[in-house]
């Protein structure tokens, strides 16, 4: 298992726990869905990743961008770092990874 998948799967996990505690804490059904969503996605594509289709880690790549993006606009609006910016810095890091492993797998 290389890096790239263990990223997708890591962050893919972190969505849906993130989306409890926003439903938990906040009541927030939006939370509970798009974080069960896009943590799905985001294991799915890890799934696929393991199973040798390439095209999975370019999707985990897109959720994990469109993740940060997302919560770059909640940062700039709430300007409070929990969890917007814990996403934010930990969907890069899963992002580069990703990429690194898309390109690496591109060149081969």
């Amino acid at each position: 298992m290389n890096l790239g998948i263990v990223a997708t799967l890591g962050y893919g996990v972190l969505a849906i726990v993130g989306g409890i505690i926003g439903y938990i804490q906040a009541g927030s059904k939006v939370s509970l869905l798009s974080g069960s969503i896009s943590g799905l996605l985001l294991i799915f594509a890890a799934y696929l990743t393991l199973q040798g289709q390439t095209w999975a880690l370019i999707l985990a790549a897109l959720v994990t961008g469109v993740l940060v993006v997302v919560f770059s606009f909640r940062l700039a609006k709430t300007r409070k770092f929990m969890p917007a910016g814990l996403m934010i810095i930990l969907g890069t890091l899963a992002l580069v990874v990703m990429v690194n492993q898309i390109l690496t797998a591109t060149r081969v």
